[in-house]
């Protein structure tokens, strides 16, 4: 069986429901999985836009420390948890330099995004301080990837790509 990540939210490659995003309640998506190899000790999750105009992916989302019998976070479960949970995982910095989900917000006019929700099998659980960057995992990471899982939503403002606006707010011909 191969590793794999759904969510009941969306089909793959489908649009994410307005209420996960910015326009909406602003919670995370459910995501469930099946397929960790033996051995996996602890999953992490990274969620990023790489459409998001800036140098890096836009990071939506980090939880690590996910136990290895687990096999689903539910709809609104990232979130700002301090320290972490009892159980180990923990969840990490978005972009914006804050716990929890980050909900899709792309800019007007920019079309379609992806988010790509990526799940990693790990041989053990990483060392990290609490509420981790995405440096901070995937340096941790390295080397202890037994499987990955991806699953990537679309979201717009419903808007075609190029009817951005410019300073004076006339929409170019």
């Amino acid at each position: 069986m191969a590793f794999a990540i759904t969510s009941s939210a969306f089909a793959p490659n489908g649009s994410i429901p307005t209420k996960y995003t910015c326009e909406g309640d602003q919670t995370s998506p459910p995501v469930e999985w099946t397929g960790a190899p033996g051995g996996t000790k602890s999953l992490a999750l990274i969620v990023e836009d790489p459409d998001a105009p800036a140098l890096a992916p836009l990071v939506h989302a980090i939880v690590w420390g996910i136990p290895a019998t687990e096999r689903r976070l539910a709809e609104g479960a990232i979130v700002r948890d301090g320290d972490g949970g009892a159980d180990g995982r923990d969840v990490g910095r978005n972009s914006f330099f804050s716990e929890g989900w980050l909900p899709p917000d792309p800019p007007t006019g920019h079309g379609s995004h992806d988010y790509v929700f990526q799940l990693f099998a790990l041989s053990e659980t990483p060392t990290l301080s609490a509420n981790p960057g995405r440096a901070a995992i995937v340096e941790a990471m390295a080397g202890k990837v037994l499987a990955a899982g991806i699953l990537v939503g679309t979201y717009s403002r419903g808007e075609p790509a190029g009817l951005a606006r410019d300073f004076q707010g006339a929409v170019p011909t």
